[in-house]
């Protein structure tokens, strides 16, 4: 029973500092550009040396494609479970919305970190997050085609992108607006954007 205690606990200390890499380099991403940031700089944040990160990680490209294909990975799991626990479809689209608000206010670094690094990327993982992002994208679309089914899907996408845009604007614009306000008016101009 020990020696089945131990690789577990080995295991769960090892995905804790992988997921304190990642915070910390999405922050430090956001903060100096991938270019500005060295493997001692992302090891040395977690209180590791810069070896260490090869542990977790084959390298600095390998960081930034984790973070961000995990981060579009999560925005399409999480967007399919909001629109199949949701009652309708009017329900569903609001709850799409809360979802993004709530990550466009929890990861804003991640949001810098996209704009600015995706290039960064090798092309098989920049392939990889922009095909996570247009089924994302497609989530939404999909929805709207249900609530506006004579709309023509060109103008839901735009509709849904704009969204987006409007809501990942956001580590650049709520900085003196309270939480709780910034995220009512998030909610209330997109679902304005989106025509529902």
């Amino acid at each position: 029973m020990t020696l089945d205690a131990a690789p577990t606990a080995r295991g769960r200390a090892k995905a804790e500092r992988r997921a304190a890499l990642l915070s910390s380099a999405a922050h430090l991403f956001a903060a100096r550009g991938f270019d500005g940031v060295s493997i001692e700089d992302l090891g040395s944040s977690v209180g590791i040396s810069g070896p260490a990160v090869y542990r977790h990680f084959a390298g600095k490209q390998a960081v930034l494609a984790a973070l961000l294909v995990g981060v579009s990975e999560g925005l399409l799991v999480g967007g399919r479970a909001v629109v199949a626990a949701a009652d309708d479809d009017p329900a569903a689209l609001r709850a799409l919305v809360r979802f993004h608000v709530d990550f466009a206010l929890r990861d804003p670094d991640v949001i810098r970190v996209q704009d600015r690094d995706l290039a960064a990327l090798t092309a098989h993982d920049r392939e990889s997050v922009r095909d996570l992002q247009r089924r994302y994208v497609d989530l939404w679309v999909d929805v709207l085609g249900r609530l506006s089914p004579s709309t023509e899907r060109a103008e839901r996408r735009l509709r849904a992108q704009a969204t987006f845009g409007l809501l990942n604007s956001t580590p650049h614009s709520a900085r003196s607006v309270t939480l709780t306000r910034t995220r009512t008016l998030l909610a209330q101009m997109a679902l304005a954007a989106l025509g529902h």
